[in-house]
C-alpha cells in the first residue's frame, strides 16, 4: 500500500453544501477583516495570518449532489452578502404566487387562505446546484480551497478529539484489492472540522454516539422526497407560481405532500415527500409519486411535457428538539445533519447558511485564542440560542411530531402550535425512530398498502427510467457502499417477517430480490443505481444496512436540480 498524504489545514468544512460554504465565505471574510482591523490599529491582539480554510465535497463538482425544494428564504444570505443579487445570484425568479390545494381521489379543492407559513413572499424561486456552484465560486474567490470528488470516509480522532478526515481510497475492485490506478485517500488534519453532509451524514452518524452527543437530543424523523423535473410547451408556465398539495394519495395515517414550482426555461420542478414511520412494509415513495402524477389536477399540468431529470434525497423534519449537541473537542456540526430544517416552512437552506454563519464567527473567536477545545466552540450553540434561526426552529419545535397520528389531527395540532408559540397539545414528545413503526405481515390486521399504479413511460415511470435521468454514475469494479452486516438476516428472516421492504422504500432499485437456480430468493444489490438518498440506512427494520460514500466522484448529477 501507498504512503498516505497528510495535508495540515486549519479548518476545514467537510460537504459543500449552503451551510458549509456560507461558513467558509464568512470565516475567510471575518479573518481579513480582523487582520486589516488589527493592521489599523482598531483592534487589539494579533493577526490571524493566512489561515489555510479547506472544503471537500463527495460529488465530482460542487452542486452535482444538491438537490432541494428550491425555495430560498434569503434572510442569511443577505446577512452574508447584502448586495447578493448585484453579485449574480443566480436566482430562477421570484416568488409571484402561492396556492396549497387539498386533494381527493379525483377531486381538488384550493385553500381559500394560503397558510402563513407557506406564504413565500419575498422569497426566491431557485435550483440549489446553481446556488451551491455560485457561492463555490465566491468562496474560491476568497482564498479557500474547495476539493470536489473528495469523499471524506473516516473521522480522525485523538482520544475523543476530532482532528480531522480520511478521505476515501480510490481504484480499489470488489475485493478490496489495490487496482493499477490505486491512490490512498489523504488525511486532512485540521485545528477544527466542520461537518456539514446533509440528511443522515455518513460522518456525523459515526460521531454522535462515539461522542454521546444526542444524549439530550429526541431521535430524529425523517422523510423521503422524490423529484422530477418536466420540460413544458413554452408560455404554459408562470414563473415564480409555487403550489403545495396535501392528501391523495397518502392514506390518512401518513404525513406528506406534493410541491410543483414554476422554474424558468419552462421547466415545471415537481416532487412528493413521503413521511418514513410508516406501518405498512410495502409502502413505496418513489410509486406514491409516480401515483401523485395521475391525479387529474396533476396530469394536466403535465400534458404535452417531457420528463427530463429526477432525484431522491431524505429530510431532517424532527426539528428543534432532535438537535445533537453542536460541538466537541475539535468539531462542530452544521446545517441539516444538525437538524437546521424548518419542516413547517418546508424550507432549510437559509438556516443551514446561517449555521455555517455561526459557526464561522465561533472559529474567529477560538482560532485567535488558540483554543478549538469544547470550552471554546461552546460558543457556538450560545449563538444559535440567541439567533433568529433559533427562535424560527423554536417556533416550530413540536410541528412534526404533531402527525404521528395522521394528517388531520396533524392539521388540528399544527393550528394550536399558531396559537401557542409552537407548544401546541404536548412539549418536547418523544417520538421512536422511524424504522420502529415499521409492521410486520402478521401486525397488518389485513392493512393494505397503497394501491400500485401502471407505469406507462410516458406519465408514470419505473425506477431504473428514473435513475437514468438522474445520472447516477458509479464505477461497478469497486467496493459495495450500502454494507450488508448479515445477508441471511435479509434472505431469510426479513422475507418472512417484512417481505423485504428494502425492494420498496428505496427509490433506485438498489435491492432486488432474485429467484436462484435453486429456488431460493436472495438479495441482490445494484449499488451502481443508488442515488445517496440513505432511506435505506434510515429504514432497514433490523439497521443491518449502513450507507457509506462510495469512491469519490460517484452518484447523481442534479444538474438544475
Amino acid at each position: 500500500m501507498a504512503e498516505r498524504e497528510v495535508l495540515e489545514v486549519d479548518v476545514l468544512f467537510v460537504g459543500a453544501g449552503p451551510a458549509c460554504l456560507a461558513g467558509a465565505l464568512h470565516l475567510a471574510n471575518l479573518a481579513r477583516q480582523h487582520d486589516e482591523a488589527v493592521a489599523q490599529g482598531a483592534r487589539a491582539g494579533a493577526p490571524l495570518g493566512e489561515l489555510q480554510i479547506a472544503v471537500i465535497e463527495k460529488a465530482s463538482e460542487v452542486g452535482m449532489h444538491s438537490l432541494s425544494g428550491a425555495i430560498l428564504d434569503p434572510h442569511a444570505l443577505r446577512e452574508l452578502m447584502p448586495d447578493f443579487e448585484a453579485q449574480g445570484f443566480p436566482a430562477e425568479s421570484p416568488v409571484t404566487e402561492d396556492a396549497v390545494y387539498f386533494l381527493t381521489a379525483k377531486k381538488h379543492l384550493k385553500f381559500p387562505v394560503t397558510p402563513p407559513p407557506l406564504q413565500n413572499h419575498g422569497n426566491y424561486l431557485v435550483s440549489l446546484h446553481q446556488v451551491t456552484r455560485w457561492l463555490a465560486s465566491k468562496v474560491e474567490a476568497a482564498g479557500v480551497n474547495v476539493f470536489a470528488g473528495f469523499a471524506g470516509s473516516e473521522i480522525l480522532f485523538e482520544g475523543d478529539r476530532v482532528v480531522g478526515v480520511r478521505t476515501g481510497d480510490r481504484g480499489v475492485d470488489k475485493q478490496g484489492q489495490p487496482k493499477s490506478n490505486y491512490e490512498p485517500g489523504i488525511d486532512i488534519r485540521a485545528r477544527v472540522t466542520v461537518l456539514g453532509e446533509g440528511s443522515r451524514g455518513s460522518l456525523t452518524k459515526e460521531l454522535i454516539p462515539r461522542l454521546g452527543l444526542d444524549r439530550d437530543s429526541l431521535p430524529q424523523l425523517y422523510a423521503t422526497g422524490v423529484k422530477e423535473l418536466w420540460r413544458l410547451p413554452a408560455g404554459r408556465l408562470h414563473p415564480g407560481r409555487v403550489l403545495h398539495t396535501l392528501g391523495w394519495p397518502l392514506p390518512q395515517d401518513l404525513y406528506g405532500g406534493g410541491f410543483i414550482y414554476h422554474m424558468s426555461g419552462d421547466i415545471l420542478s415537481l416532487g412528493f415527500v413521503t413521511a418514513l414511520d410508516y406501518k405498512h412494509p410495502d409502502t413505496d415513495p418513489h410509486l406514491l409519486f409516480q401515483k401523485y402524477k395521475t391525479h387529474p389536477f396533476i396530469a394536466a399540468m403535465l400534458a404535452g411535457g417531457e420528463m427530463v431529470a429526477y432525484g431522491a434525497k431524505t429530510i431532517s423534519e424532527g426539528g428543534y428538539y432532535t438537535m445533537p449537541r453542536l460541538y466537541a473537542d475539535g468539531v462542530l456540526l452544521v446545517g441539516e445533519c444538525a437538524a437546521y430544517l424548518d419542516a413547517m416552512r418546508l424550507k432549510g437552506v437559509h438556516l443551514g447558511m446561517k449555521s455555517g454563519m455561526l459557526a464561522a464567527e465561533t472559529l474567529v473567536d477560538a482560532l485567535k485564542a488558540g483554543d478549538t477545545s469544547a470550552a471554546t466552540l461552546r460558543g457556538y450553540p450560545e449563538r444559535f440560542e440567541k439567533s433568529w434561526a433559533r427562535k424560527e426552529l423554536h417556533r416550530v419545535r413540536n410541528f412534526r411530531q404533531g402527525y404521528e397520528r395522521g394528517l388531520v389531527p396533524g392539521l388540528m395540532h399544527t393550528g394550536l402550535q399558531l396559537l401557542t408559540a409552537g407548544r401546541g397539545v404536548f412539549e418536547r414528545r418523544r417520538l421512536d425512530p422511524d424504522y420502529t413503526h415499521m409492521r410486520r405481515r402478521h401486525e397488518l390486521n389485513g392493512a393494505q398498502a397503497p394501491a400500485p399504479v401502471p407505469l406507462d413511460e410516458k406519465l408514470t415511470f419505473k425506477k431504473l427510467t428514473d435513475v437514468y435521468l438522474s445520472g447516477t454514475n458509479h464505477d461497478e469494479d469497486q467496493p459495495c457502499h450500502l454494507r450488508i452486516a448479515d445477508f441471511d438476516i435479509c434472505n431469510e428472516r426479513c422475507t418472512a417477517e417484512f417481505g423485504n421492504p428494502c425492494q420498496h422504500f428505496c427509490p433506485a432499485s438498489v435491492y432486488e430480490m432474485v429467484e436462484k437456480e435453486n429456488g431460493r430468493r436472495e438479495l441482490v444489490v445494484n449499488f451502481t443505481n443508488c442515488v445517496h438518498c440513505k432511506t435505506c440506512d434510515i429504514m432497514d427494520p433490523y439497521q443491518i444496512i449502513q450507507w457509506v460514500p462510495p469512491e469519490g466522484g460517484g452518484g447523481p448529477s442534479y444538474v438544475n436540480m
